[in-house]
């Protein structure tokens, strides 16, 4: 089976491995079944016990194939039915027990809020799952993996009298073995080349492998030993007891309670030898498993106390996790610079969902529906969200297309105080244009005053049917004082719709019709009689690093008169030139009544989770070198300047030395000699009067002429990190929502590609194999999507429908699986052992498969076999034989079972398993790592023995059922 591994491709190589040695069993049988009628009739003393039985009694639910004796023909036609109607059925049993398993899922992530009080007062909430990771292992985990064998054993005892069969507990017992040697062999092998799987929580481990052994033990004495071929009533009662007793010592193993509290962290064996067996992990807190902790406020206040360091450990933890995921989205956009921001952001979700821990549930949901040509669920999960949030979007705009807007377009404006006028836009949007819409508009003051700065304005827009634009007109008026620049508003209220005509529908509610975000418009009246002041917005800004180039802009304020050049340069902070930033010193020239010029600077993207680094950016000393026409005249009314005797008005030379430039170096400002009679009246001016006059009209640095700078980490690459981080709740990925959606799903045919293949991000299509096998699964598909969804009551609707339906599939494969042996002279123990063991567990194999591939550790692949072993016995064959040993008290009768068979299987059993589990802790050693994966030698070495076990527990069991061997 292993060597046909190693030339699959695909997760097929395992049933195909199945199905071979399925048909060689029956040929040889068939053969063999021919052989043993010919025996009998020559009158050969051959036990029936021995050779089986030809004979088929009426099953719990099919009844008789009649005739009884068919010819030989009719049996192998008989056979194939009955073979293929067995395939049919455990197709049929993976599919509701994919339901089964999703209301698990559902079931067990649910969540609390708890809030913890530390020692100084402080307190700290946090959100911790309900049920205990272990607990749900060994519980409804373990139900859902196992409840096809746990209920064939007690729907066979229930319908048959309450009398013991071999079908039912050979089932479990054969079905233990397939997960112990198979299962494990197959983990062993597909794990990467060069990786290997540790199982972490070695204590449950090691609790749930001696409860495994010593439930096949327990089994051996109650047969053999104790009460040979009788079970008790406190046999059978005891047996069941083990389950609970189970799982309570593996909850305390897990939580560290009672003694194991005491117990060091690390088991040691030979040091010498290089034998370490460690625990959970290194670290005394070693992974963000709180959500998994189940760890809710009880009576233990030092398993409370002890959750404190471990949380705030955490943060360390949870900054790391975000650097490596900061990484992995920086090493998908290098392998894919062609993907846009959101197909990465989807592939990078995909590989978190992929390395997130899940459990053997979801795992076995998984499994089923790949083979069943459901396709990937995680891939499904991906595209459902994005396809969700675009309809979210479209629902809101074909919501916001019902309703009439009226907002300013744009909604601030700016203009000199010399324009005159200035116009501003209404616009309406949404709704249906055939409506007349009114609203009305009036000014109001800010530091502007209406009479002395505008004109003052009100009224009412009325846009008529077809019309979506209006406009309002505000005069400005003008002065010549220097004064700063002033603003004032424009507002829009008591919006109103009625139809074309005018009138409202008198017994119909109006379309509905509302002021927009921009209903109030800003206007700042920029002075003309003034140079201006060279500011920026704010003395700080804060940038992405990705924003590539920033644009700062430079504002031009209390005037715009001559052409002004102000100089910039960057300055270093925390931020380095060439590693940051990239330096930029220059020039930005401002012409006459311009008023905003940008700065450009490169920032340098290095995709960081957390930045905060600055720079600065600073401004240098204005200089006027071209004065307007009106300043020039303004300033001859009143007086001009002389400069060394020469007047400068008018057709100033490129760079004319402004008065600023006049005062900082002391020259002689003179108001010029009067001749002329005609200007009498003007005003004469003293020195210092011409100097502040002067010093009013020149260009100069505002308050804020030097800007910081703060370059932070990517705000949509942080948020991005951030969601991407938070784990998914796989309830969410595996559930269902609504009959609705479980019906498409169920016509739905996707491609079953592995979670490894197809990096590239594409969408792949469904291969021929996804096709057949949707198509042979088809009516199971339907039939089980009547099942109520996992959303109605928490997932429990889901949980006792799918059991009970699994428990009438269980009963007619039950019933099939002994008329088949019965054909072809097959006895029931050997049967459950080879057939309905290993059919049963097929789903099972490729969850393993998938779980060794991705998981972190080996628990999900291997450590819940021996649990899962465990419980098989203690609540398939427990509960069963308990009930049945209750009736049989009851009738006044002993509750008998056949010692032979099972208790040479159970003992086979206990040695092979033994010897299993040791294999294991030895590959924990240093030189191989752990116990899945290794070197390539080592671990086919361990899969072909494996394998091998379970190929001789088959043949040695076999022998003794025909009593080719001796048994007990």
């Amino acid at each position: 089976c292993v060597t046909m591994m190693k030339f699959g491709h695909r997760s097929v190589s395992p049933l195909s491995c199945q199905l071979i040695v399925l048909v060689l069993t029956l040929l040889f049988h068939i053969h063999k079944a021919q052989a043993g009628e010919t025996k009998h009739a020559d009158g050969k003393n051959t036990s029936t016990a021995c050779r089986g039985s030809f004979e088929c009694d009426r099953g719990v639910i099919l009844p008789v194939w009649l005739p009884q004796n068919p010819s030989v023909g009719d049996k192998v036609a008989r056979a194939i039915v009955y073979f293929v109607a067995l395939i049919y059925m455990f197709l049929g049993m993976s599919i509701v027990a994919d339901r089964f398993m999703a209301s698990i899922e559902v079931i067990t992530s649910q969540e609390k809020e708890i809030t913890i009080k530390k020692s100084n007062g402080e307190t700290m909430t946090t959100t911790v799952r309900i049920w205990n990771e272990t607990v749900s292992n060994l519980t409804l985990m373990a139900l859902g993996s196992s409840a096809p064998e746990i209920l064939l054993s007690i729907i066979e005892i229930c319908g048959h009298g309450f009398k013991a069969g071999d079908l039912g507990p050979s089932t479990i017992v054969g079905s233990a073995a397939f997960n112990m040697f198979v299962i494990i062999a197959i983990c062993v092998y597909v794990v990467p080349e060069g990786e290997t799987r540790k199982i972490k929580h070695l204590r449950v481990f090691f609790v749930t492998a001696a409860w495994s052994i010593f439930a096949y033990i327990w089994l051996y004495l109650i047969l053999a030993v104790i009460s040979p071929e009788v079970v008790e009533v406190w046999e059978g009662l005891l047996t069941f007891l083990f389950f609970p007793a189970c799982v309570v010592q593996a909850w305390i193993a897990d939580r560290k309670l009672l003694f194991y509290k005491y117990v060091q962290k690390r088991y040691r064996a030979d040091k010498q030898r290089g034998i370490i067996i460690e625990t959970e992990g290194d670290n005394p807190f070693p992974k963000l498993d709180i959500e998994m902790d189940g760890q809710v406020v009880n009576s233990h206040k030092e398993a409370l106390d002890g959750m404190l360091p471990f949380m705030e450990g955490a943060k360390d933890q949870e900054d790391e996790a975000r650097r490596d995921m900061a990484r992995t989205l920086k090493d998908i956009k290098q392998k894919h610079p062609e993907k846009d921001i959101e197909q990465l952001i989807e592939m990078a979700n995909y590989h978190v969902l992929v390395q997130q821990q899940k459990s053997r549930a979801f795992y076995r949901i998984q499994a089923t529906r790949m083979m069943t040509g459901a396709g990937n669920i995680l891939k499904k999960h991906a595209a459902d969200q994005a396809r969700k949030a675009v309809s979210m979007q479209e629902v809101r705009s074909e919501e916001d297309d019902h309703t009439v807007k009226v907002v300013f377009e744009p909604s601030h404006y700016q203009c000199f105080e010399n324009c005159g006028s200035l116009v501003l836009t209404v616009v309406r949007k949404g709704g249906d244009l055939n409506h007349t819409v009114k609203v009305e508009f009036k000014t109001e003051d800010g530091t502007a005053n209406a009479g002395s700065d505008y004109e003052f304005a009100e009224g009412t827009l009325v846009f008529k049917s077809g019309e979506s634009q209006k406009e309002i007109t505000v005069g400005i008026i003008d002065d010549d004082i220097f004064e700063e620049d002033e603003y004032f508003y424009v507002h829009l209220s008591n919006v109103r719709i009625s139809w074309a005509d005018g009138e409202m529908e008198p017994n119909e509610s109006p379309p509905k019709a509302s002021l927009g975000a921009a209903h109030m418009a800003t206007v700042t009246i920029f002075d003309d009689d003034h140079a201006g002041i060279f500011t920026f917005e704010q003395e700080m800004t804060h940038v992405s690093e990705s924003i590539g180039i920033m644009r700062v802009k430079v504002l031009r304020t209390s005037g715009a008169r001559g052409k002004v050049i102000v100089p910039y340069k960057t300055m270093e902070g925390t931020a380095k030139a060439g590693e940051d930033y990239e330096e930029v010193t220059g020039k930005l020239e401002f012409l006459n009544d311009e008023t905003v010029k940008m700065i450009e600077i490169k920032i340098i993207d290095d995709e960081e989770y957390e930045k905060n680094k600055t720079f600065f950016i600073e401004l240098g000393e204005p200089v006027l070198v071209e004065v307007g026409q009106k300043q020039a005249l303004m300033l001859s009314s009143r007086g001009g300047f002389s400069v060394s005797g020469s007047f400068h008005v008018h057709e100033a030379p490129l760079l004319t030395f402004t008065p600023l430039y006049y005062f900082k170096f002391g020259l002689n400002l003179k108001k010029k000699k009067i001749t002329s009679d005609s200007n009498e009246n003007r005003p004469v001016y003293t020195e210092g009067e011409e100097e502040q006059i002067a010093k009013m009209g020149c260009p100069s640095l505002g308050e804020q002429s030097r800007l910081e700078v703060v370059i932070e980490e990517s705000y949509e690459f942080k948020s991005t990190v951030d969601k991407l981080i938070k784990k998914t709740n796989l309830a969410l990925v595996v559930g269902s929502s609504s009959w609705r959606e479980q019906f498409v799903s169920a016509v739905t045919v996707s491609a079953a590609c592995d979670d490894d293949e197809d990096e590239s991000g594409e969408e792949r299509l469904p291969s021929c194999f996804d096709y057949i096998m949707h198509f042979l699964t088809v009516f199971w598909k339907v039939l089980f999507a009547f099942v109520p969804p996992t959303e109605y009551w928490n997932g429990w609707a889901c949980f006792i429908v799918s059991i009970s339906l699994i428990g009438v599939l269980t009963a007619v494969t039950g019933d099939l699986a002994s008329h088949f042996g019965c054909t072809i002279g097959l006895q029931d123990s050997v049967i459950a052992v080879v057939f309905v063991a290993l059919g049963t567990s097929i789903p099972d194999t490729f969850a393993s498969k998938v779980a060794a591939i991705q998981d972190q550790y080996a628990d999900a692949s291997i450590g819940n076999v021996t649990g899962s072993n465990a419980v098989n016995v203690f609540l398939g064959i427990g509960l069963a034989w308990t009930i049945a040993a209750v009736y049989n008290a009851s009738q006044g009768r002993d509750f008998r079972v056949k010692t032979g068979t099972l208790a040479f299987s159970v003992t086979l059993f206990t040695i092979f398993a033994f010897f299993c589990v040791a294999v294991l802790m030895y590959r924990r050693r240093p030189s191989i790592g752990g116990e899945l994966g290794g070197p390539r030698t080592v671990k086919l070495f361990t899969s072909f023995l494996f394998v091998f076990l379970w190929f001789l527990y088959i043949l040695l069991a076999s022998l003794e059922a025909y009593c080719h061997i001796k048994g007990f």
